[in-house]
């Protein structure tokens, strides 16, 4: 009887060390399989994001060239008008991460800045030069930079970077999604990502 019962106590903790080593090794896998599916969700992410706009505007040019001390101007003038292709973009192939297998945790350390790509198609009206004072390709070097300046201005303000960062706010939320699904901590850097809002906050 007591080798019955000495058998029986062995086969029971031999059954129990089987079990715990399988759930040990599924949790294991299952960790496993977990980061990886986090790994390929931020490789899909990180791609490229444009938002694509068109923008028109007119620019006068002027310049004044001064002889002898101002006794006698020179002065040459141009109509500017631009149309231009722009892209705002996000490289998400840069966002830096750290991920922590041991704590569950995801945490995103940089986010790249916005890209603004500009091309423009400018075309020249009522162009009127002195004979002392020509257009030269420094004044279209001139104009270009003003165009691009002003384009900048216009396009900072614009719908477009809001469209773009709702892009993001996009791409970042399938992140967010999948570690909260599997019981994973997102955050940037100290601040943990638990909503949309949050999302939207560390963007501003």
């Amino acid at each position: 009887m007591r080798n019955f019962l000495l058998g029986a106590a062995i086969m029971a903790l031999l059954a129990f060390g089987i079990k715990y080593f399988i759930d040990q090794s599924n949790t294991r896998k299952t960790e496993l399989q977990s980061s990886d599916l986090i790994l390929n969700q931020i490789k899909n992410v990180g791609k490229l994001v444009v938002t694509e706009g068109h923008f028109a505007e007119v620019i006068s040019y002027k310049d004044n060239k001064d002889f002898f001390s101002g006794l006698f101007t020179a002065t040459k003038t141009a109509l500017v008008v631009v149309n231009a292709k722009v892209q705002v973009s996000y490289d998400l192939s840069k966002i830096e991460y750290i991920l922590n297998k041991d704590i569950k945790t995801v945490v995103i350390t940089k986010i790249p800045e916005p890209e603004i790509n500009i091309n423009p198609d400018i075309k020249y009206h009522n162009l009127v030069s002195d004979f002392f004072n020509q257009f030269a390709p420094k004044d279209h070097n001139l104009i270009r930079k003003k165009v691009i300046d002003q384009l900048e201005k216009k396009v900072e303000g614009s719908s477009l970077v809001t469209n773009s960062e709702n892009r993001l706010i996009s791409e970042l939320q399938k992140i967010y999604i999948l570690t909260n699904s599997l019981g994973w901590t997102l955050k940037y850097n100290d601040t943990v990502i638990d909503n949309q809002i949050v999302i939207e906050e560390i963007l501003q």
